[in-house]
């Protein structure tokens, strides 16, 4: 495995991190600047605990790195892992785009409009 690649685990653990629409909103927050885990907690109509849990699977994912400031705990955003998830995502882009331009090939030797 390269050093930058994810692993399955890593990549089925970012992707299902980012499924929930508030995880990828907390995480977007977090890219724009650190928050602390109670800022982040005002923003949605859910307890502070939620968000916490929110938090921890971001983090689990290396989604976020998180670090404690005396009593307050902030969060920001781990680019790296992020530009790796891009990084799968256009490799799965390039297969897809291998398959059209295959096919607009056959089509073009038989003959047919692509």
């Amino acid at each position: 495995m390269v050093v930058d690649q994810l692993s399955p685990a890593e990549v089925d653990r970012v992707f299902q991190a980012l499924a929930d629409a508030t995880r990828r909103d907390i995480l977007t927050r977090t890219l724009r600047g650190e928050q602390s885990v109670s800022a982040l907690a005002a923003e949605y109509a859910m307890s502070f605990a939620a968000v916490q849990k929110h938090v921890a699977v971001l983090e689990r994912a290396a989604l976020v790195t998180k670090e404690r400031r005396g009593r307050e705990q902030l969060v920001r955003g781990h680019l790296p892992t992020v530009r790796r998830a891009a990084e799968v995502l256009a490799a799965y882009e390039r297969i897809w785009r291998g398959r059209a331009a295959r096919i607009a090939g056959l089509l073009n030797e038989t003959g047919e409009a692509p």
